[in-house]
């Protein structure tokens, strides 16, 4: 299963370390070549492609989306959690409805809105939809339900805590494993996420990293060795990610488990 699996991932390595006619090969080819470094360097010196700030606004989009993500959506799932405050169950059930919502039905409201806001064809535009979810609200409230008793809670106000001092001494220690997971899933959905990006960076000189590819594999001949070379770079960062996280991830998904 491991195998089939991680094949797709070795074909597109040897691929990109081949000619171009290495894809059209009966049977596939299934030993590296010799031309990875040539194939990057077109890779990363074709013109109007821009590849490298592609890669560069994907890291920083990626990453300014997760901790903001990890923050508010932590922050709003203690309130529903924890807090009581008038009108709780009702907004709570608001905010799951609106995952029934497809994000294309948006797309048009969202594009006015950024357009007002005269951010449309800037990084900002990219960034701001995502800074919080209702699915990273909803998974938070839910672990955070069963990870911090309310007696605890309920200790820390009698001892004198704020609000505050409750969110960042009592919660946040004991939903690691929760953050790691929505840290996991929010980086990698950001990282690989196409459309917006598209509408909003297409044709300007700095897009996120899968415009650039879909730059790439634009034009009425298509070199796949490029385009395969390029998506072996921008794939890199997400296997650095799972390899890094990976053990804080199975560990928050079997206590969410557990607690459910």
């Amino acid at each position: 299963m491991l195998a089939f699996s991680a094949f797709p991932l070795y074909w597109m390595f040897v691929i990109s370390t081949g000619d171009e006619s290495a894809v059209s090969k009966t049977p596939p080819q299934a030993i590296p070549g010799n031309q990875l470094l040539t194939n990057l360097r077109e890779v990363f010196t074709l013109q109007d492609v821009f590849f490298s700030a592609g890669l560069v606004n994907s890291v920083i989009v990626a990453t300014v989306t997760t901790v903001a993500q990890l923050f508010f959506c932590s922050l709003a799932g203690f309130a529903f959690a924890k807090l009581r405050f008038k009108g709780r169950n009702a907004l709570m059930v608001f905010v799951v409805l609106t995952l029934t919502i497809p994000n294309q039905l948006a797309v048009v409201a969202l594009y006015i809105l950024t357009g007002k806001l005269g951010l449309n064809g800037t990084l900002l535009a990219v960034i701001a939809p995502g800074l919080v979810t209702a699915f990273g609200v909803f998974y938070m409230r839910q672990f955070i339900v069963g990870a911090v008793p309310d007696e605890l809670v309920e200790a820390a106000r009698v001892d004198g805590a704020t609000v505050t001092r409750i969110y960042r001494s009592v919660v946040l220690p004991a939903i690691r494993p929760a953050l790691a997971v929505l840290g996991l899933l929010t980086f990698v959905a950001t990282w690989n996420d196409f459309q917006w990006p598209l509408i909003q960076l297409q044709g300007t000189d700095y897009p996120t990293s899968m415009v650039a590819l879909s730059d790439l594999a634009s034009g009425n001949y298509v070199l796949y060795r490029r385009v395969l070379s390029g998506a072996l770079v921008a794939t890199l960062p997400l296997l650095v990610v799972l390899f890094l996280g990976g053990r804080q991830i199975v560990r928050g998904i079997m206590e969410g488990a557990v607690k459910s």
